[in-house]
C-alpha cells in the first residue's frame, strides 16, 4: 500500500451516515490548528494536527496522523495536548487551504496519490471559516468523485446578487 505523510491537519464530520474529512494546508503559522480548535467547538473530530499519512484503499482516499502524533494537537503559545475528540481514521473528501479566495472561483481540485478531491481556498483565520467549510463540506465534499459536476452548486447562478449588472 502506498502511502504519504503531509504538512496538514486533518478533520471529520460526520454527515450523511458516514465520517467525512477535510485536510487543512497551509504554511507554518498559517492558522491550520486555530482552525482546527474552532472545528472542535463546532462538533468536529481531530483526526491529525499538522502531519496527515494519506492512503487509497478501494478507490477512496484516507488519513490518519502518524502515531507519534495520533490525538495529539498543538495549541500556539500553549503547547501539545492530548484531545478527546479524535477519531483514528476518516475518508478525506475535501481539501482547505490557506489563501485569498475570488468572489466566483472556478473549481479547483487536489490530487493524492492518484486521487483528485476538491479544494477550497479560503482565510483560516476568518471567522467565517468554520461555516465556510461546514457549507463547503456539503455541497463539495458529499461526493468527492464530481463534486462541483453534480452536485448543488452546479446548479446555481453565477450571476452577482450585488449592485452591478
Amino acid at each position: 500500500m502506498m502511502e504519504q505523510v503531509l504538512h496538514a491537519g486533518l478533520m471529520a464530520t460526520h454527515m450523511d451516515g458516514i465520517w467525512r474529512g477535510v485536510l487543512i494546508a497551509g504554511p507554518s503559522g498559517s492558522g491550520k490548528s486555530d482552525l482546527a480548535i474552532r472545528l472542535l467547538g463546532a462538533g468536529f473530530s481531530l483526526v491529525a494536527d499538522d502531519r496527515t499519512l494519506i492512503w487509497v484503499s478501494g478507490g477512496i482516499l484516507f488519513g490518519r496522523a502518524p502515531d507519534p502524533l495520533q490525538g495529539m494537537i498543538e495549541v500556539r503559545g500553549q503547547g501539545v495536548f492530548g484531545n478527546q475528540a479524535t477519531r483514528r481514521e476518516c475518508r478525506i473528501v475535501l481539501m482547505a487551504r490557506q489563501g485569498t479566495s475570488e468572489r466566483w472561483p472556478m473549481p479547483e481540485y487536489e490530487t493524492f496519490l492518484g486521487l483528485q478531491i476538491p479544494r477550497l481556498t479560503l482565510s483560516l483565520l476568518e471567522e467565517s471559516a468554520v461555516a465556510r467549510l461546514n457549507h463547503a463540506l456539503w455541497h463539495l465534499g458529499r461526493g468527492a468523485e464530481g463534486a462541483y459536476l453534480g452536485g448543488p452548486a452546479s446548479r446555481t447562478s453565477h450571476r452577482s446578487a450585488g449592485d452591478s449588472r
